[in-house]
């Protein structure tokens, strides 16, 4: 049984030496301070795009240490977190129940009420026919707790809609509300055509439905993460597009794209977009790597007067999950089609991404060092870790505010020893020839017990 015990030490020995190593601030190459503003509780700090290209992928090397323990030779007393991802409180838009359609309507009126369903809500979207065209609307809210609209009513308001088509601009049927939650909504619908549109016959038909979005209370906060406010000039600029170049660093998510305009600029426009995105560095357009991701929208904006209805709509973000960076930096371009329009005064673009926090119990009161706090990364050797904070972890509305410092180099940074490759990696062989000299060393004690039991 001597070759069973030797396969048994070699095994144990390799089980040993590939341990997963264990988080230590003299291993990681950063270091931030964490200041916690004040009290004590849960505190959540906003991470910067700079901490993803220096941690390992999905942030699972970061550490946070109370300052005590991150001098050498201390002992190692993690913090546990929990990384939270800004989103709207309702994933799915819902769809509100139109009821009592055309009901009491005159002089080109449309009348009907949504029945909405059992949440908050900041808007609510009319899905209007398609096909109609060139028209402006006023449409009058009010709201009741009953269903069906017959308890007591609260007037909410008056709200400009309108399709410009003919005139190159944008569509808009979303009524824009104080945060509510009214089960029923009373809409009256006058519509009239646009200014130079031929006359139309608006009929309730054309109220196809309405959608609930999340609601503007609780939408999605993003964070920059690179920007620019130069156009590109040169052999890469075209007559008809505006372009802006960006590098975007290793493994920082993008997942919008937003653009400013100059202070005072007051004109109406619709622009296509198209984003490109290439892990070639000297990719400059599609046709020079295959490995181009490419991403159209909208940008708009309608400010005008017409026939007495104040129109105030502004789209200038477009949503893009980019995913070129994710393993190398990458080389992102934005263009702007102006066709023969003149360019748009565009003063900055943003590439964003939603708000990452990272949120942990504050212990100690105070602010500044008295937080007492160190956040770690830059070991790619460790695996994420696993903490009961961060499984049973509920975000507090109330939670205290924490900032990060500036990133430094970790002053007691030390390269982890390379560990020695165990006995069994070595010299495989002997591993192969201990595994035979077992199961030989079993098939003649077998053989040797089935020949007594045969005597």
């Amino acid at each position: 049984m001597k070759g069973a015990a030797l396969l048994a030490v070699l095994l144990w020995q390799a089980a040993a030496v590939n341990e997963p190593p264990v988080a230590m601030p003299g291993t990681m190459c950063y270091q931030r301070t964490v200041q916690v503003m004040a009290g004590m509780g849960q505190a959540c700090a906003a991470l910067d795009a700079a901490i993803f290209p220096h941690a390992a992928p999905s942030l699972s090397d970061v550490r946070l240490f109370p300052v005590q323990d991150t001098s050498a030779g201390a002992a190692v007393h993690e913090i546990p977190y929990a990384i939270t991802l800004s989103e709207a409180a309702s994933d799915e838009t819902e769809t509100a129940r139109v009821l009592n359609l055309g009901a009491g309507a005159s002089g080109g009126q449309i009348v009907f009420d949504l029945e909405i369903p059992v949440r908050a809500y900041t808007e609510v979207t009319l899905d209007l026919d398609p096909t109609v065209h060139d028209f402006i609307a006023t449409a009058t809210v009010s709201g009741s707790d009953a269903l069906g609209g017959r308890g007591r009513t609260t007037a909410l308001g008056s709200f400009t809609l309108f399709d410009l088509a003919s005139q190159h601009l944008s569509r808009d049927t979303t009524i824009p509300l104080q945060e509510s939650t009214f089960r029923t909504l009373h809409v009256v619908l006058n519509l009239s055509a646009a200014p130079g549109a031929a006359a139309t016959r608006f009929v309730p038909a054309m109220v196809l439905g309405a959608t609930v979005p999340p609601s503007r209370e609780a939408q999605t906060i993003y964070t920059t993460v690179a920007s620019v406010s130069v156009p590109t000039t040169g052999k890469l600029a075209t007559p008809r597009t505006t372009r802006f170049d960006l590098d975007l660093p290793l493994r920082v998510p993008v997942e919008r794209v937003s653009f400013d305009l100059a202070p005072g600029y007051n004109g109406n426009f619709s622009r296509d977009i198209t984003i490109h995105a290439s892990s070639n560095s000297d990719a400059t357009s599609p046709a020079d790597s295959l490995q181009v991701e490419t991403l159209t929208g909208t940008i708009s904006r309608v400010h005008s007067t017409q026939d007495g209805h104040t129109i105030n709509q502004e789209q200038l973000s477009v949503p893009a999950v980019l995913g070129a960076n994710l393993q190398h930096a990458a080389r992102v371009w934005i263009e702007i089609e102006n066709g023969d329009d003149q360019p748009l005064p565009i003063s900055a673009v943003r590439l964003e991404m939603r708000q990452r926090k990272i949120c942990f119990e504050a212990l100690v009161a105070g602010s500044g060092a008295d937080s007492g706090l160190e956040l770690f990364y830059g070991d790619s050797r460790l695996a994420a870790p696993v903490y009961d904070y961060a499984r049973l972890f509920v975000a507090s509305r109330a939670a205290l505010v924490a900032e990060l410092g500036p990133e430094q180099l970790n002053a007691n940074y030390r390269a982890p020893a390379v560990p020695l490759r165990p006995f069994s990696e070595r010299h495989p062989e002997v591993l192969w020839i201990a595994l035979i000299a077992v199961i030989c060393a079993l098939g003649v004690v077998a053989l040797r017990s089935a020949k007594n039991v045969g005597r």
